[in-house]
């Protein structure tokens, strides 16, 4: 909605304005207003269009979840770097089902800008395994679930992984 520096500068605005009221004996005042400024401190982190596509995902409406990401008009100048990894790997998601060669430029970005969590590096990785394995290159295939398979320390992705390996020994 709003670009990450103007964020930043709403919640210092705000912040003052509530330092403001404790000075003036209004201390609820004060506390709601610190906390409509950690709001935006958490949008800064948190993307809320990146928030919603993933809503979106979770209930399998591809179309709504583009939608959100859309809303993103410049990602490297309006994203932190760690939302710009988690934009493109929403956006390799959304294209792996038509354009694999496309996804794979937006998984390998994904993980260089970095993914927070560890099943979601996981799950890109397992992702790009799919697509070299698809074109039929084994051995980074391999690599990639090898790699994968130690990135799920919950076993999230231990049924897709055993599933890759027994398409794997069929090619």
């Amino acid at each position: 909605m709003f670009n990450k520096n103007i964020k930043l500068l709403l919640a210092i605005a705000i912040f003052a304005y509530a330092i403001y009221e404790f000075t003036d004996k209004h201390i609820g005042n004060g506390i709601a207003l610190i906390f409509l400024s950690l709001i935006f401190v958490f949008f800064y982190f948190k993307n809320e269009f990146i928030l919603l596509s993933f809503m979106r995902l979770r209930k399998q409406d591809f179309a709504g979840a583009q939608k959100w990401l859309n809303y993103i008009k410049n990602p490297s100048g309006a994203l932190v770097r760690k939302q710009q990894g988690y934009y493109n790997f929403l956006h390799g998601i959304m294209v792996s089902q038509t354009n694999l060669t496309q996804a794979e430029k937006y998984f390998k970005k994904a993980l260089k800008l970095g993914l927070s969590m560890s099943h979601d590096r996981a799950m890109a990785t397992l992702q790009l395994a799919g697509v070299a394995m698809t074109k039929r290159r084994k051995r980074e295939a391999t690599a990639l679930m090898a790699e994968a398979k130690k990135l799920d320390k919950h076993g999230v992705l231990a049924e897709q992984i055993k599933m890759m390996k027994e398409q794997m020994k069929r090619l």
